[in-house]
């Protein structure tokens, strides 16, 4: 397959990423817009690794992952801690991050 093909993919997912974190309001689904923007820059990653034959891309997609896997823990937890103190997962409902 070509590599511009792997590279709109990865282009249309960060692009849908995107939108869920501008349009989205609840805290989850913006965490998940996020994971969709950094797999596709996965993509375009091992796309860009396979397209040179070289193993730097391979290497940068692990971590990657690696970080992902870390905001989705750290993430998730500031999202049930909000949850918890304010009853919604709104983020548009916050007031009580303001100083």
């Amino acid at each position: 397959m070509a590599l511009n093909l792997f590279l709109m993919l990865g282009a249309f997912l960060f692009c849908t990423g995107a939108y869920g974190v501008l349009a989205r309001k609840s805290g989850v689904l913006i965490l998940m817009s996020i994971e969709l923007m950094l797999n596709a820059v996965t993509i375009n990653l091992v796309a860009f690794s396979a397209f040179t034959h070289a193993v730097t891309g391979l290497v940068f997609a692990l971590f990657v992952i690696a970080i992902a896997a870390a905001e989705v823990g750290v993430g998730l937890a500031i999202v049930l801690i909000i949850y918890r103190n304010s009853r919604t997962p709104n983020f548009d409902q916050l007031d009580q991050l303001r100083g």
